[in-house]
């Protein structure tokens, strides 16, 4: 009698983050104007603010090993190892009107933002088993 294997294959592992068509533009044009190559752009949250945390953006010249890339709609953003819990499932946006222009974050484990716009209050994302219980 042979053994049956019990081993489940690795299911794809979703994207930290998705990117729009308007970021994703955004995110062209910024990448064409900039002086030196830039390979991505990184994207992560820090500690300030008065709703106790920030996003952050910078350039990346290059990508490392272990980096955390999200490829979207011929687009690359680098999510931060240290931010990946705090924006696992956001929706990375550009919005242009007559006052702004800003990206924006529209970020499930978002509990709440300050009055002027710029700090919020994240809780990581709960981890999940390949069963969907929270561990």
């Amino acid at each position: 009698m042979s053994a049956v294997s019990s081993v489940r294959p690795a299911r794809a592992r979703p994207p930290v983050m998705c990117i729009t068509d308007a970021a994703a533009e955004r995110i062209r044009q910024i990448m064409s104007r900039a002086r030196e190559p830039i390979a991505a752009v990184r994207v992560g949250v820090k500690n300030g603010g008065c709703a106790g945390m920030s996003y952050t953006m910078d350039y990346a010249a290059e990508i490392a090993p272990g980096d955390e890339v999200v490829e979207d709609k011929g687009v690359k953003v680098i999510v931060d190892p240290k931010a990946v819990l705090f924006l696992l499932g956001t929706e990375m946006d550009f919005k242009a009107d007559k006052m702004s222009a800003q990206f924006v974050f529209n970020n499930p484990n978002q509990t709440s933002a300050c009055g002027c716009g710029e700090s919020v209050a994240i809780t990581p994302a709960a981890m999940r088993d390949g069963e969907g219980a929270t561990i």
